[in-house]
């Protein structure tokens, strides 16, 4: 449905071109959810206005469709009006002079060749019914909630039956509780109405919670891409590792290896065995993420790691442990019926020994 290839674009500064996107690719399959995720600065937001064409890029291709609404060696480019996409803004852009229907019937009234009065009628009703504000259709714009105006500015998105959704951080500007409610909904909602999604975001959670594949973005290139549990569990380098969550990295050297498992050194001569092809002698960083860490006061017959308790904080459901090893800070988190204490000598064992070896 979406193909990008060798994507550049770059803006002039005080100290010359800088590279905004670099050489980025990537497809979307037909009915399927893609996140751009990545700290502010990383492209990922320029790439969606790439595809948009409310960016024009230096260079590369984009084809949504089957058809090329842009290539720079052919001298292609769609305006924005004349592409099969549905855009939700960061801001949401909700008109406040109209109300729901008025808002979502809007890129019908100017549709080229006009569309019946009735269609419009039915399709913004059909529509509003999805996203569950048919009831207040009628309703002024100003007094709408957060969560009502995002519903709004989905709704007018789809409303036109757009081949390609593009949603520039769709939940930014929600409280927290509202917005793992509305990530909830926004999933079943592209589920049911099977459209192709685009979406960008600097939130991991939500990216990894919505998209069917994910692509770290990274000073305008992509870092990694792949299924939200594979870049999680087996993150390519540091960057990523420490962007998608909560993470413990340690300085390490492979002992030895038979290439597949390696014995790995940490901290004052402590010793672990992790999965990766890398030889003997090879400096690493071991990746520890402090939710796949078990921790017990006995030292467990598998090789293990042993560590000071500075700290045990109760959370409800866990407690976050601050440890340090030999010297570095590590943190685990643990069940609440964790029988340890600050001041306690612990040992630590990771719960899997994949996407543990990161290359230094």
């Amino acid at each position: 449905m979406l193909t990008v290839s060798s994507l550049q674009k770059s803006f002039a500064t005080d100290q010359g071109r800088l590279n905004v996107i670099d050489d980025v690719s990537f497809d979307v399959p037909e009915g399927q959810c893609y996140a751009l995720l990545g700290p502010s600065g990383c492209g990922k937001t320029t790439t969606l206005r790439c595809v948009a064409g409310l960016e024009e890029p230096d260079s590369g291709r984009i084809e949504i469709a089957g058809r090329v609404v842009y290539d720079s060696a052919l001298g292609i480019n769609v305006p924005t009006h004349q592409r099969p996409i549905g855009i939700v803004f960061q801001s949401y852009a909700i008109w406040p002079h109209m109300d729901v229907f008025e808002n979502v019937a809007y890129p019908l009234r100017v549709a080229r060749p006009r569309i019946p009065k009735a269609e419009i009628e039915q399709r913004v009703m059909d529509v509003l019914a999805l996203v569950g504000m048919k009831d207040v259709a009628r309703r002024p714009a100003p007094r709408l909630s957060g969560g009502q105006q995002q519903r709004v500015a989905l709704a007018r998105a789809i409303v036109r039956r757009p081949a390609l959704l593009l949603l520039d951080e769709p939940l930014s500007n929600l409280d927290a509780m509202l917005r793992e409610q509305m990530r909830k909904e926004l999933a079943d909602l592209i589920a049911r109405i099977g459209v192709t999604a685009l979406f960008v975001t600097h939130d991991q959670a939500e990216a990894l919670s919505l998209a069917a594949r994910v692509a770290v973005m990274h000073k305008g290139k992509i870092a990694q891409e792949g299924a939200p549990r594979d870049i999680y569990s087996q993150p390519r380098n540091v960057f990523v590792a420490e962007f998608l969550g909560a993470s413990n990295i340690l300085d390490g050297r492979i002992i030895s290896s038979d290439g597949a498992q390696a014995l790995v050194e940490v901290g004052a001569g402590q010793r672990l065995r992790a999965k990766t092809p890398l030889p003997a002698g090879s400096a690493i960083k071991l990746l520890l993420r402090p939710e796949r860490l078990s921790v017990s006061l006995h030292k467990p017959v598998d090789d293990s790691l042993r560590a000071q308790v500075s700290s045990v904080g109760f959370t409800g459901p866990t407690v976050d442990c601050s440890l340090t090893l030999d010297g570095a800070p590590i943190r685990v988190v643990a069940p609440a019926d964790t029988p340890i204490k600050a001041g306690d000598e612990v040992w630590l064992t990771p719960l899997d020994r994949n996407g543990m070896v990161l290359a230094a």
